[in-house]
């Protein structure tokens, strides 16, 4: 177990070799630089400014300086946050997105698991046609059409809760739910089909045999194994949660990583943009170890050597 997870953390640094050199390419081809601006700049400054950040040299040797820079945890200055380093930037930002993704997992588990299993012990009653609107609903409704529901009913229609900032629970709720609604219906869904799998399976038929009751049937037996494909989506779900989510933090003006990554898109801040994306990279790295670490320990049959 040691030596692969040794392997699969060195298996992370191609990952984020790959993951920088496409975005590196990607945006430079894009149109326009970061000193674009509706009053052009003077030549002189905006070859001082594509001095000071290396943009001066060939792209090549841009990467070769970044990939240099970022293996020894240097991420470079930003272009446009009055030359703050971009590692804390990310640093300053990621408690507040990392919370409100955390709050947003949290929403999603009890909800989606909590249906999902109901769903699926009253299969075909009232509470599983409900389950089953919800999770149609919530995977046809982008979380900004959900923030935008939220808004007019909680804070413009019943003045209950706060449309933007940062701090109170009154903030965190609306973006919390809009950001977790989606996955809160897709683990329903796959509980449900995963729960209704297991039920029909000879050990579980084999438990109840022995005389075993229903409550250890469904822990022991059931859920045990019909947790092992909802854990396969908990991990990358985790990560895209708690990364954060750029449209839900602009909507509700919430200055995490994923509002911060937007701005630096449209600034065109490059080493910004390099440094957000490679954190993302690492943090989907990190939750897919999880998961399989997960495995191990859930399913005594799977074993890594």
């Amino acid at each position: 177990m040691t030596s692969y997870i040794i392997r699969r953390i060195l298996w992370i640094v191609p990952v984020l070799l790959v993951v920088s050199l496409v975005t590196f390419s990607l945006m430079h081809l894009v149109p326009g630089g970061p000193w674009d601006r509706e009053k052009n700049l003077a030549p002189a400054v905006v070859e001082n400014l594509n001095r000071k950040y290396n943009l001066d040299k060939p792209v090549w040797e841009q990467y070769l300086l970044f990939a240099w820079n970022a293996s020894h945890g240097d991420l470079g200055i930003s272009y446009t946050s009055q030359d703050k380093n971009v590692s804390e930037i990310i640093l300053r930002g990621f408690p507040i997105t990392a919370t409100l993704g955390l709050v947003a997992l949290a929403f999603a588990l009890v909800v989606g698991l909590g249906l999902g299993v109901l769903s699926a012990l009253r299969q075909n009653s009232w509470l599983d046609y409900v389950s089953l609107f919800f999770a149609t609903l919530g995977a046809s409704t982008p979380n900004f059409v959900a923030a935008i529901v939220l808004i007019i009913v909680f804070a413009v229609g019943l003045h209950l809760l706060k449309t933007g900032g940062w701090g109170s629970p009154e903030q965190i709720i609306m973006p919390a739910v809009a950001l977790g609604f989606t996955p809160a219906a897709f683990l329903t869904r796959i509980t449900r089909a995963s729960l209704l799998e297991a039920l029909g399976q000879d050990y579980v038929r084999t438990a109840r045999a022995k005389g075993l009751s229903e409550q250890i049937v469904l822990v022991r037996h059931i859920l045990k194994n019909a947790l092992i494909p909802v854990a396969t989506i908990l991990g990358p779900l985790a990560a895209q949660l708690v990364t954060g989510s750029f449209i839900i933090e602009n909507v509700f003006s919430i200055p995490g990583i994923g509002r911060i990554f937007v701005q630096g898109i449209g600034a065109r801040d490059y080493a910004l943009i390099m440094g957000a994306v490679l954190f993302y990279a690492l943090i989907v790295a990190l939750a897919n170890l999880a998961v399989d670490l997960f495995y191990a320990v859930s399913d005594p049959r799977i074993r890594y050597t």
